[in-house]
């Protein structure tokens, strides 16, 4: 099991803008150039990307999802205090 995982995210208010989102993102637009266009977290200049961390590091929904998920998956929305994030799992070591 990874020790460390990297994510990229794009966090938003609601539910149905991070729903319309992933559709973008399922109907072939850029992840990190959506992430750009819309997400509320700094990242966003980075494409959402957050760097590699470990457990403990994010609020608990978020790290639940990130280390359940396999390599290049995209996840729905996951509700944090900060909004609703989704997350692409870009590496895990």
């Amino acid at each position: 099991m990874a020790s460390e995982v990297r994510a990229s995210h794009i966090l938003v208010d609601d539910k149905e803008k991070a729903e319309n989102i992933k559709n973008q993102i399922d109907n072939g637009k850029s992840f990190e150039k959506l992430a750009k266009e819309t997400s509320n977290c700094p990242s966003s200049e980075k494409g959402g990307d957050l760097g590699f961390f470990g457990k403990g590091q994010m609020v608990k929904p978020f790290e639940r999802k990130v280390f359940s998920m396999d390599v290049n998956d995209i996840s729905k929305p996951v509700k944090t205090k900060f909004g609703y994030h989704l997350i692409k799992k870009t590496d895990e070591r």
